[in-house]
């Protein structure tokens, strides 16, 4: 914000990793002095407004002299160090523009129409930091992602040390259910590792010695022994605190659209204001011509202005919460209104972030509905994802009996008279079904082989498929002319397969947090760029980007905090109707600041010259404003988007038993 005196205080990429561990409370907003006195300073303008319309004039002073002291602490002493400070150079805005505005009402004896400048301004610049504030705390609330303790091998036996300390090298004892403390390398022992906190990918990754694990990953299954990479208060979840904050820090830089408008008036207005006075001297009447350089002062203020843009913003804002989408600044709606490319995470924004069973493919001899039943009658004893969704495709299958699960490899057991087996073609070689398995992994698909009796008699694909309004959404953005983008930590096939199927431009698979964010830069560098996301690894391409758009009220904290905009559903029609609904608001507002900026060209010559004293000044400043605000309430209107699709599935009948081998 470019002229705002007090934002959120980001930490600096060299910040200690002890000060970044350490995130404290969010302060409660009835103890947040930055809100408090905005507050105060509207209350104190009404009472004084009371005071005023009551026939108590004199007394009305004191509480406008107090409610202007308290709105301008709020931003005139941050204007004035910046000015000082020689900073004020080309981020000159609507702050400079209102400090101006409110002295010289003063100056005019005006003490109520200052005191209500101050407020205004005041109370939208705290609720903005505010909002900059949640976003901070959020973030560091990553951390807790991290366990407090590990359990290290050393060479005196094993000891449970804070995970701070953790130094590269060292082995960590990760067991079943438990999260790595820090990034590392596998020396012993294989596993599934839930990796949806750094991936945001919901389906489990094999892992053996010598594949690496990030922090925050969570061992589903046996037991690893890891060597340390990273130092436990340098990892990639730091790295990713770190991140998104220098992300926010960066886009606090970009002035918003009043200001961008102010910088250049402002410079105009004083040198007028001065060269007035001097005029004045010259001929020899200076107080006339300071009084008329006051006037000139009032009729520059950005009244209309500073209510341009936050009354459009205001109505457009509560207008889309109540249709499920979410703003959380003014600046963000104004951004909002320039997409012209989206990226997309793929896992639980454009896909259901539900594995389901898509295809079966039995051997000779075999039916499909016997190896679903084979392969759930095993699962049915796991809490792996893959086997949620093998069970949920065949409800109705045998007993298994013996049943035991390697971890990392897959699951044995006994049906009947017979030896079963599954688990992943790197533990059962799918003999006589390699192109099967194969097509399935090139469409995308996590590939289950199913043996019965020492022979492998099917393959199972498993995928996490496509949200059903996923393909009108993106065809729907298209026909805006407004290009696509799929970003996924996901494997290069099964990336490329699901955004052929949502009619996406281009895929970047495999790719890490700090990866999103660079490839949503490099977008920005041609067009303003949202980026869709619901993990906390989308965190940092969230706050990179033009717009950071969170999917869904059950998305991670993280994710929502980062975003600008929120969508407390997961219908993905929302995305392209909050563009439509954020450009109609954008023309509006601009609507409305090119009156504002109309008006003080006309009024400053007419007050330069002498035509209209400060009353009438006053009186078309009343209009003009009562004028603006008629126009931005137009932004209220919004269509509904189309109601939510409706899917239907037809499940198969499975028999109770496999028959014979």
């Amino acid at each position: 914000m470019a002229d705002a005196c007090c934002g959120p205080a980001l930490a600096p990429a060299d910040e200690p990793q002890d000060e970044i561990l350490a995130h404290e409370e969010l302060i409660p907003w009835w103890r947040d002095r930055a809100l408090l006195l905005p507050i105060a300073a509207g209350l104190l303008w009404a009472l004084g407004m009371v005071l005023e319309w009551t026939g108590n004039a004199s007394l009305a002073s004191a509480p406008f002299v107090l409610g202007l002291a308290a709105g301008a602490w709020t931003f005139v002493p941050g204007t004035l160090r910046r000015l000082v400070q020689g900073r004020g150079r080309g981020r000159l805005g609507v702050g400079l523009l209102m400090t101006i505005a409110a002295i010289g009402a003063v100056l005019l004896g005006h003490l109520g129409e200052a005191a209500a400048l101050a407020f205004l301004f005041s109370i939208a610049e705290a609720l903005e930091d505010r909002a900059m504030d949640r976003a901070t705390h959020g973030l560091r609330a990553l951390l807790s992602l991290i366990p407090e303790t590990a359990l290290v091998a050393r060479a005196d036996g094993e000891t449970r040390v804070p995970a701070t300390e953790v130094r590269r090298g060292d082995v960590l004892l990760v067991g079943a259910g438990e999260r790595v403390s820090t990034d590392g390398e596998i020396v012993s022992g294989t596993s599934w590792l839930d990796t949806s906190a750094i991936t945001g990918e919901s389906i489990p990754v094999e892992v053996a010695p010598g594949d690496a694990v990030a922090a925050g990953s969570v061992n589903t299954s046996g037991a690893l022994r890891v060597s340390a990479t990273a130092d436990g208060r340098d990892n990639s979840l730091t790295q990713l605190v770190r991140l998104v904050e220098q992300a926010h820090a960066d886009k606090g830089e970009r002035a918003r659209l009043a200001d961008r408008i102010a910088g250049p008036l402002v410079p105009l207005v004083l040198a007028a204001a001065a060269l007035v006075v001097i005029y004045g001297f010259i001929v020899g009447d200076p107080a006339n011509w300071t009084e008329r350089a006051l006037v000139v002062l009032v009729a520059a203020s950005p009244c209309a202005l500073a209510i341009a843009v936050p009354v459009t913003v205001i109505s457009a804002i509560g207008s889309a919460s109540t249709l499920g989408t979410i703003i959380k600044s003014g600046a963000a709606f104004e951004q909002l209104g320039t997409i012209r490319t989206v990226a997309f995470d793929k896992t639980g924004t454009l896909t259901r972030n539900e594995p389901r069973v898509v295809e079966t493919v039995a051997a000779p001899g075999r039916t499909e509905e016997e190896v679903l039943a084979v392969a759930a009658a095993l699962e049915a004893t796991s809490r792996h994802p893959l086997a949620t969704a093998v069970a949920a495709a065949s409800p109705e299958h045998p007993q298994a009996s013996d049943v035991t699960e390697l971890a990392g490899h897959g699951l044995t057991g006994r049906i009947g008279a017979h030896e079963v087996r599954v688990g992943s073609p790197r533990w059962i070689v799918p003999a006589g079904l390699e192109q099967a398995a194969d097509d399935m992994a090139d469409a995308g698909m996590s590939v289950v082989v199913v043996e019965i009796g020492g022979a492998p008699s099917g393959v199972i694909g498993i995928r996490d498929e496509l949200r059903p309004e996923a393909a009108e959404a993106i065809a729907t953005l298209h026909a805006d002319g407004v290009s696509t983008l799929m970003l996924t930590g996901d494997n290069s096939r099964t990336a490329h397969a699901l955004a052929a199927e949502a009619g996406i431009d281009r895929v970047h698979a495999q790719a890490l947090p700090e990866d999103k964010a660079r490839h949503v830069r490099e977008s920005m560098d041609t067009t303003p760029t949202a980026m869709v996301g619901d993990g906390i690894n989308d965190a940092p391409a969230l706050a990179s980007a033009t717009v950071g758009i969170a999917m869904g009220a059950t998305g991670s904290a993280a994710a929502v905090e980062s975003a600008d905009v929120a969508f407390t559903g997961h219908d993905l029609r929302l995305l392209p109707e909050a563009l439509r609904h954020a450009r109609r608001g954008r023309a509006i507002m601009t609507q409305n600041v090119v009156l504002s900026v109309l008006l003080i060209a006309a009024l400053f010559p007419l007050a330069l010259f002498g035509v209209l004293g400060l009353a009438a000044v006053v009186l078309v400043h009343e209009v003009a404003e009562v004028l603006v605000i008629a126009n931005g309430l137009r932004a209220i209107r919004r269509r509904r988007p189309a109601p939510d699709p409706t899917t239907s599935t037809t499940r198969t009948s499975l028999p109770s038993s496999i028959g014979t081998a």
